[in-house]
C-alpha cells in the first residue's frame, strides 16, 4: 500500500497534516499524538463517555436554539450516541500527559465525531464538511469547561453506579459477619499486644461502620460532584455561548444519568479549580485506608494456622507458594492493600494536580482525570471482590476463645477490687509461671474464687461496666 493510499491530507490552522486514511480522527488529534509520545495511557472508557454525552446534549441543546441545523444536529447525535456506546473506543488514541487543558483530548472527540457524522450523511472522511468539529460539534463549548465537566460526570457515574454499590455489599457482608460471630469471645489487641477481650463480631461490626461511612463520603462526593463548569467557555465568561446552553444541557445529562446535574453559580472558581475533584479525591482516599486497616485486620486474625493467631479462616482460593505444599495465603486481602496504595498514591497526585492552576485554568487536569477515575474504579472492584471472595466465606476457629482465659489483659477487670499495683504484680507473676490470671488471683488476693471468676468472666468484659459489681 502506497502512502498516498495508507494517508489523507488535511488542513488544519497550523496548515496541511497527514493523517492515516481510515482513522476517524483528524489533524489535530494527530499532530497531538506525535507531540506526546510519552506512555500508553489513555482516558477511560467513562471519560469518553462522558465528553461523548456532553456533545449528544450539547448538539440537541443547540438545535432546539437555533444554532445548529437539524440535518447536521441528528447526524452529531447519531455519532455521538455511537462513541459514548464504545464503538470508537480505537480512535481515542492522545497520551494522558498531553496539554493540561485536556484540549487535544477535547478535539479527538470533536474529530471522530465530526466525520463519523459525515460519513452518515454520505460525505467525505477528513474534509470537514458538512460537519465542522469546530463550528458544529464543538458550539458553546471550550476544552477548559468541557474537560472539567466531563471529569465530574464519569466520576458521578462511576460513584453512583459502582462504587457506591460495591460498598454497601461489602458493608452488607461484614454487618452479616458481625451478627454471626457475637458469640464468639477473643482476646483484643492494642499495639498487637493483649488486651481486654472483645467479641469477634464487635471487631466485624467496627469494620462495618468503616464502609458505612465510606458510602457517606461517596454521597457527598457525588453532591459535590454534580456542579460542574460547563457555560464559561474559555475563562469563564460565557463568550460564544448562549445563556441557556449549560442549563439546558445539564438538564438534558441530569435525566440520563439520573443524577441532578448543575451549572456552576461561579464559573471563576469551577474553571480555575480542580477542588471538588481534590476533595472528591481524598475521599476515595480515606475509603482506601478503611479498606487497608480491615484487610490488614483479616490477614492478622488469619494468620498461622499453627504460628500466628489463627482466629478466623479465610476462604482458600488458590495455592499460596511454588515451593511449599499446602500453604495458602490471604491473597484477597494482599490485593485490597495494594489497591489501596494505588489510591493513596493517586490522591497525592490529584493533590499536586489541583494546585496547578494558574489564573483562569488549571493545567493539570488530564492526570488529575486519570488518578481520580482510577481510584474510584479500583475501589469498587476491590470491594466487591473482598466481599464475594473472602468476607463471605470467612469462618471462627476455637484459637480465639481458648487463648482468652490465659491472656494477661483480663487482670484489668481485677482493678477496680484491689488496685493497679496489685493487679498488675499478679499479671507479671503469671506471665513468669506461666499460669493463668485467676490462678495466681486465688492465691494472692482474698476475694473467693466464686467472687474471682465473676470477676474475670470474659463475657462481662465485652460491655459497659464494671466487673462483679453490681449497678442499680
Amino acid at each position: 500500500m502506497s502512502e498516498q493510499t495508507r494517508y489523507r491530507r488535511e488542513r488544519d490552522s497550523m496548515g496541511e497534516f497527514k493523517v492515516p486514511s481510515d482513522a476517524y480522527y483528524g489533524a489535530n488529534t494527530m499532530r497531538a499524538v506525535l507531540n506526546f509520545p510519552i506512555s500508553e495511557l489513555r482516558f477511560s472508557r467513562s471519560f469518553i463517555e462522558a465528553v461523548a454525552n456532553i456533545k449528544l446534549a450539547a448538539a440537541q441543546t443547540n438545535m432546539e436554539l437555533g444554532l445548529l441545523e437539524n440535518n447536521l444536529g441528528e447526524a452529531i447525535i447519531k455519532a455521538a450516541t455511537e462513541v459514548a456506546a464504545g464503538d470508537f473506543d480505537d480512535q481515542f488514541v492522545v497520551d494522558i500527559f498531553q496539554t493540561g487543558s485536556g484540549t487535544s483530548t477535547n478535539m479527538n472527540v470533536n474529530e471522530v465525531i465530526s466525520n463519523r457524522a459525515i460519513e452518515i450523511l454520505g460525505g467525505e472522511i477528513g474534509s470537514k464538511t458538512p460537519v465542522h468539529p469546530n463550528d458544529h460539534v464543538n458550539i458553546g463549548q471550550s476544552s477548559n469547561d468541557v474537560i472539567p465537566t466531563a471529569i465530574h460526570l464519569a466520576a458521578v457515574g462511576a460513584i453512583k453506579n459502582s462504587l457506591v454499590p460495591s460498598l454497601e455489599k461489602l458493608e452488607k457482608s461484614l454487618s452479616k459477619k458481625a451478627e454471626e460471630f457475637m458469640p464468639v469471645i477473643k482476646t483484643g489487641r492494642t499495639h498487637l499486644q493483649d488486651a481486654t477481650p472483645v467479641r469477634l463480631g464487635q471487631e466485624f461490626l467496627g469494620h462495618a461502620g468503616q464502609i458505612q461511612r465510606g458510602i457517606e463520603r461517596s454521597n457527598h462526593a457525588l453532591k459535590e460532584l454534580a456542579e460542574v463548569a460547563l457555560g464559561g467557555t474559555a475563562v469563564g465568561t460565557g463568550v460564544n455561548t448562549h445563556p441557556e446552553f449549560a442549563t439546558k444541557v445539564c438538564r438534558r445529562i441530569s435525566r440520563s444519568l439520573g443524577v441532578e446535574i448543575k451549572e456552576t453559580e461561579n464559573h471563576f472558581q469551577s474553571q480555575s479549580t480542580l477542588d471538588n475533584v481534590v476533595e472528591s479525591s481524598g475521599s476515595m482516599k480515606t475509603i482506601a485506608v478503611s479498606l487497608m486497616k480491615i484487610a490488614n485486620d483479616i490477614r492478622w486474625m488469619g494468620s498461622g494456622p499453627r504460628g500466628g493467631f489463627g482466629e478466623i479462616e479465610l476462604p482458600e482460593v488458590q495455592p499460596g507458594s511454588s515451593i511449599m505444599p499446602g500453604k495458602v495465603n490471604p491473597v484477597i486481602p494482599e490485593s485490597v492493600c495494594q489497591v489501596s496504595a494505588q489510591v493513596i498514591g493517586n490522591d497525592a497526585t490529584v493533590s499536586i494536580a489541583g494546585q496547578s492552576g494558574n489564573f483562569e485554568i488549571n493545567v493539570m487536569m488530564p492526570v488529575a482525570a486519570y488518578n481520580f477515575l482510577q481510584s474510584i474504579e479500583l475501589l469498587a472492584r476491590a470491594s466487591e471482590n473482598l466481599a464475594d471472595q473472602c468476607v463471605d466465606g470467612l469462618k471462627a476457629t476455637d484459637k480465639g476463645p481458648e487463648m482468652v482465659d490465659r491472656g494477661l489483659a483480663i487482670v484489668t477487670t481485677l482493678v477496680p477490687h484491689i488496685g493497679y499495683d496489685a493487679s498488675a504484680d499478679i499479671a507479671h507473676k503469671a506471665q513468669a509461671t506461666g499460669q493463668t490470671v485467676l490462678e495466681i488471683a486465688i492465691i494472692e488476693t482474698d476475694l473467693e474464687e466464686s467472687e474471682l471468676r465473676e470477676i474475670l468472666n470474659p463475657e462481662s468484659m465485652t460491655e459497659p461496666g464494671v466487673s462483679g459489681i453490681s449497678v442499680g
